[in-house]
């Protein structure tokens, strides 16, 4: 059963659909392919989920938007929040 989700396959977080708890098996689709992991922590409804190691530094992409940097490693399966999440803010006159 699905219970988070993709929606750009380049996004690194999929988002929680229902409460998981740690040990859970986390499961989603991306590109008609089902994939899973097992959840290293407890994450809220609609909370974000490292769906792969993320190294310090990366950019965080959700729905197909960048919403931040890795602020430390980040394993697959970590919970995604602000205290693994710092803000970054693109350059956006360079993609004019």
């Amino acid at each position: 059963m699905l219970n988070a989700m993709i929606v750009e396959p380049q996004d690194n977080v999929v988002v929680a659909i229902e409460p998981i708890s740690k040990g859970d098996t986390v499961t989603y689709t991306c590109g008609g392919e089902e994939k899973s992991f097992t959840a290293l922590e407890d994450v809220t409804i609609y909370h974000k989920i490292a769906a792969s190691d993320i190294p310090k530094g990366t950019p965080i992409s959700k729905y197909g938007e960048h919403i931040g940097l890795a602020a430390c490693d980040i394993k697959q399966g970590q919970h995604v929040h602000c205290h693994n999440l710092e803000d970054h803010r693109e350059n956006l006159d360079d993609k004019v």
